[in-house]
């Protein structure tokens, strides 16, 4: 089996040697790239499996970038930025990043986070319809929530935010897009409605709900189902 490539896109020459030593003793096909058009160029020519972006770029801002390599390729975009601010977080996951990870980062936690991002796309292709999360498991195929051996009974909103999360485990799934998608475009600023919806959840679904370990909240950008899986 051909080795999964990745596309680095960054402007600063170390990080992106930095880059590319992990990734090629991964195991891993690297391309790199210093500005947005190079990087756009090589999306098109090297078919990357994965793009590791910087938001920093000296010819474009990096945010533009993701919706143009999204409507040109099917490659997993994970941010990789020193913006920290978490407006640029949601912004860059509601343009369709699959995740964010900000500088200075573990390259040992950005590879694992990377093999997570291509081990669900694979689970999507194949159109995988059961998810577990710790003793929860979620059957999106008959709509069907169990906890341990016990049927979890739960209202259709929390089956519709749940679903949703299932259906990108260990991804972050900004508020706008939950509110979008279940409550419907109207209802995407209020965010009070998926507080409640996540609350109901994780009393119903969470070993403590006051410390909750499968649905997790990044503040100010969204929420996640958590499987433990790396």
């Amino acid at each position: 089996m051909p080795a999964q490539k990745v596309l680095i896109v960054e402007d600063d020459a170390h990080i992106r040697r930095l880059l590319r030593v992990a990734l090629e003793r991964a195991g891993y096909g690297v391309s790199e790239a210093g500005t947005a058009r190079e990087g756009l160029s090589l999306v098109d020519i090297a078919k990357p499996d994965a793009v590791l972006l910087d938001l920093g770029l000296p010819d474009r801002d990096g945010l533009e970038l993701i919706q143009l390599i999204k409507t040109r390729s099917q490659a997993t975009v994970i941010v990789v930025s020193a913006r920290d601010d978490t407006s640029e977080k949601v912004a860059a996951l509601d343009l369709g990043a699959d995740d964010y990870v900000s500088k200075p980062f573990d390259t040992e936690e950005l590879l694992a986070r990377l093999r997570t991002a291509f081990r669900h796309r694979l689970s999507t292709q194949a159109e995988r319809v059961l998810v577990r999360a710790g003793n929860v498991e979620i059957d999106l195929d008959h709509r069907r929530v169990r906890r341990g051996d016990d049927t979890v009974h739960l209202t259709p909103k929390e089956y519709d935010v749940l679903a949703e999360l299932a259906k990108r485990p260990d991804r972050v799934i900004g508020h706008t897009q939950l509110l979008r998608t279940v409550w419907g475009p109207a209802h995407q600023m209020h965010v009070d409605y998926l507080r409640i919806v996540i609350r109901g959840l994780r009393q119903k679904l969470e070993e403590d709900a006051a410390a909750p370990r499968l649905l997790i909240n990044e503040p100010g950008v969204g929420y996640r189902l958590a499987t433990g899986e790396r």
